[in-house]
């Protein structure tokens, strides 16, 4: 019998250097026989120059066209304690992975869960063995 897929969410932003002035973040470990992979949600990124909460002018988007992206990545070989992502070994991507609209956290979440499953079943199918 396989082992199962472990599946860590982690409370700090997994990628994109603006992260901290995005209210929306995620970050799932996924480890399977020896791989990690960090999938990686951010978005409603705040403007630094708006004044109201909700006017959709205090956001800004983190990529062309964009308010919420998601990535994944291998994990840094190296960082053996939280095998955060190794920015230079991305994964695509077959799911959507970014939303074009403010105000989008249910939907963010979605998306991210869905490229969570994605991963795992690729994991799963050895996809990732000699990465």
């Amino acid at each position: 019998m396989k082992p199962k897929v472990i599946r860590t969410e982690r409370g700090w932003a997994g990628h994109f250097c603006g992260a901290y002035r995005c209210l929306f973040r995620r970050n799932t470990l996924l480890q399977y026989e020896g791989v990690s992979i960090v999938v990686s949600t951010v978005g409603l990124m705040q403007s630094l120059f708006a004044d109201a909460f909700f006017d959709d002018s205090k956001f800004i988007e983190i990529g062309s066209g964009r308010y919420y992206e998601t990535m994944v990545f291998h994990s840094n070989k190296n960082d053996l304690r939280y095998h955060d992502a190794d920015v230079l070994r991305g994964i695509d991507i077959e799911s959507p992975w970014y939303i074009s609209e403010v105000d989008a956290d249910d939907k963010a979440n979605i998306m991210h869960d869905t490229v969570v499953e994605e991963m795992t079943e690729r994991l799963k199918a050895g996809e990732f063995v000699n990465e």
